[in-house]
Order: structure tokens, then sequence, then C-alpha cells
């Protein structure tokens, strides 16, 4: 799979990419998938695009079909029918890697992952 090197440079995602070191799921050649290096449960994936998008905001087509790529991936799996589904967007939201990925994150009770806007925050 090709990609696009220029906005690339450095991308630890691209380069991942290219290696080949990823899975696909569905008929769509732009969206792929792989384990992030520190996943924060069992089954956390990371949904990105093959082209180098910076983040969710750069490209809101490539956004809605990697989110609908993830979300029905994570529809279809026992194991994350309780899910977080999460991107970033810049340094200060805690984007680390400056391209577009989505988290699935599979929740079970009493995993002991907090988010910042757990139950105290809710509306």
């Amino acid at each position: 799979m090709q990609i696009d090197h220029g906005a690339a440079t450095a991308c630890p995602f691209c380069e991942r990419i290219q290696a080949g070191l990823y899975e696909s799921w569905c008929d769509d050649p732009d969206v792929v998938f792989f384990e992030p290096l520190s996943p924060v449960t069992p089954g956390h994936l990371l949904f990105v695009p093959v082209r180098h998008v910076s983040d969710a905001l750069a490209d809101p087509y490539m956004t809605a079909l990697t989110m609908e790529i993830a979300s029905r991936w994570a529809a279809g799996h026992a194991d994350t029918q309780s899910c977080n589904l999460i991107t970033s967007v810049g340094t200060p939201a805690t984007q680390t890697v400056k391209h577009l990925h989505i988290h699935v994150v599979p929740r079970r009770p009493g995993d002991g992952l907090l988010l910042p806007w757990g139950n105290a925050h809710a509306h």
C-alpha cells in the first residue's frame, strides 16, 4: 500500500502502514487498524486512514469514514459492545501522534480505566 510521504515525514502510523503492520476489515482499503503500543484495556485498537491526515478536523470526510468503519467493527464484535470511541485533536487535547486515529477501547465493569469526563461530570 502506498502513502503520501510528503505530509507523513516521521509519522509512526504511516511507517507502520508502509511496513504492512496492520489489519484491514470490510472492503474499504482506505482505513486499517492495529493495536496501539500501550493498549489501555484488552482489545484496544486504533483505526487509521491509510493516507496521512493530521487530525479529525483536517479532513471531515476521512474522519467520518474512519469513524464509520471503527463503529461498524465494534458493533460486530461481542467484546466491544461496551466501548469508548475516541479521537483527539491537538496536543492540549492529548493527541500524541499527528495522524487521524479513532481509538476503540473495550470497556468492562471494574476495568479501572478512568476518563476525565466520568460520572462526576455527567450531564
